[in-house]
């Protein structure tokens, strides 16, 4: 082991790191010291294929109660939501008013659990800077949903690695900047680290539903829960079709030298491929990292190169402080959960309804999700209205409302029948605000202004 190899391990065994996840990282780093980029060139794959439709599934209309009993729910928690002027874990936001993600979360679970007199497994993979607001919120409000202890799956962290070395990098200033998360495939070292694997599997719990804990879209649902036990598939990834709006995200793939499925993120896409790449009509269908895993093949394939997955590693350049360009040139190495699709014989893709990806990126998603355009029932599923054939509001906000903050104060008209909405300036709406169809707002002076309580349809307002 060299020198820098054996820096990087001290460093995260120091750290507290599992095991399972330092082999990874170790693996991830060895890739790009000999070389490699985590590129997949478009001479190397063509369009998906065999990827099956939901519509051709047999629908499933209830729970099967011997399977949910073999099911664990996983929720990735470990994000904050700095991103929209959060300082908390991102599940706390408030889909409607003390109503957050983690309590529609666990609705969810309480409501199979009531329904089907099955012990539904649910589990938050936390990080450091998630866990102990996810503990204490769901310790107060949800105290049915059990021990936050006892639901909880730990991320790890990796060191950033300078670019001239690849050891890991010293940041004095602020020794938290010398560590990154490793990306979401961390979820599966992390269960076999925590001992978490050994213990679902000795209880009987044979499949894992994975996803983002903000797409309230990610529900388990009866018949793809039917579909994965019955086909024996030991890896299912959700996708949906790829629209303009998903051009720059990743896309799934059939790799021509052995038939399998793979996941290719833009990060992995050569420059003169990025035409190909970003060709919705060649590459149908992008990953909504909604994954169905068979447990009992997750430990064999695992167990079978020493531990880690061979996953490809997405190498990302940066600067030890992201704020100063000056700083240390690193890598912050990161694999795609959804790319464990290619080391899966026998892997799966199946094309979701749009509906399953309902993420919560920024803030105009959530003045949608907020509105009347969306429905949210007691048992914590969220849907838009059927009257929008599942098709979302547009929202277009401006500068001041990129902060949760910000949107706090613009107020919640009604959307239900709103095409697209476009706020531009300060200004809020007055209870009664009904919009419909493609409506903008402008108010082009500092001071706020308030849209007075009526129906806007189709039109341009200047305030």
């Amino acid at each position: 082991m060299s020198d820098t190899s054996e820096a990087m391990r001290s460093k995260m065994q120091e750290k507290g790191v599992m095991e399972s996840a330092i082999k990874a990282f170790e693996r991830a780093r060895s890739l790009v010291e000999k070389g490699g980029k985590g590129e997949l060139s478009e001479t190397e794959i063509v369009q998906a294929a065999g990827v099956t439709d939901y519509k051709e599934l047999r629908r499933q209309t209830s729970m099967d109660p011997a399977l949910l009993a073999q099911t664990v729910v996983i929720k990735l928690n470990g994000g904050l939501g700095t991103g929209m002027g959060l300082e908390k874990v991102k599940s706390l936001l408030e889909v409607r008013p003390g109503v957050a993600f983690l309590d529609l979360m666990s609705r969810q679970i309480l409501s199979l659990r009531k329904e089907t007199g099955s012990n539904v497994r649910f589990l938050l993979m936390n990080s450091q800077a998630s866990s102990r607001d996810t503990r204490e919120y769901l310790a107060a409000s949800v105290p049915e949903i059990g021990d936050p202890a006892q639901l909880e799956l730990m991320q790890n962290w990796v060191p950033k690695l300078r670019q001239d070395d690849l050891s890991p990098v010293s940041f004095s200033a602020n020794t938290d900047l010398e560590w990154c998360p490793p990306g979401h495939a961390d979820v599966y070292p992390s269960l076999v680290g925590s001992g978490w694997l050994d213990k679902l599997l000795a209880d009987g719990v044979k499949y894992a539903f994975i996803s983002n804990s903000d797409n309230l879209g990610a529900v388990l649902d009866a018949t793809l829960l039917s579909h994965f036990s019955k086909s024996n598939t030991p890896f299912l990834m959700e996708v949906t079709r790829r629209t303009d709006a998903d051009r720059k995200g990743g896309h799934l793939a059939t790799r021509t030298a052995d038939g399998r499925l793979v996941l290719r993120e833009v990060a992995q896409c050569p420059d003169e491929d990025l035409e190909d790449f970003q060709n919705v009509n060649k590459h149908q269908y992008f990953n909504t990292n909604n994954i169905w895993v068979n447990l009992e093949t997750l430990k064999s394939v695992m167990g079978a190169s020493e531990g880690v997955l061979p996953l490809p590693v997405i190498v990302n350049k940066k600067t030890v402080d992201p704020r100063d360009s000056k700083s240390t040139p690193v890598y912050q190495l990161e694999q795609a959960m959804g790319s464990a699709i290619e080391c899966f014989e026998g892997a799966a893709a199946v094309n979701v309804p749009r509906s399953r990806f309902a993420p919560v990126k920024t803030t105009g998603d959530l003045f949608a999700l907020r509105s009347d355009a969306y429905e949210v029932s007691e048992d914590g599923r969220v849907r838009l209205e059927n009257s929008r054939n599942g098709v979302p509001p547009v929202i277009d906000l401006s500068g001041e409302y990129k902060l949760v903050d910000g949107l706090a104060s613009l107020g919640t008209p009604s959307l239900v029948d709103a095409k697209k909405i476009s706020v531009k300036g300060p200004m809020s709406f007055e209870s009664g605000v009904v919009i419909k169809g493609e409506v903008s707002f402008v108010n082009n002076s500092p001071e706020a202004k308030t849209i007075a309580s009526g129906t806007y349809e189709s039109t341009s307002v200047s305030l």
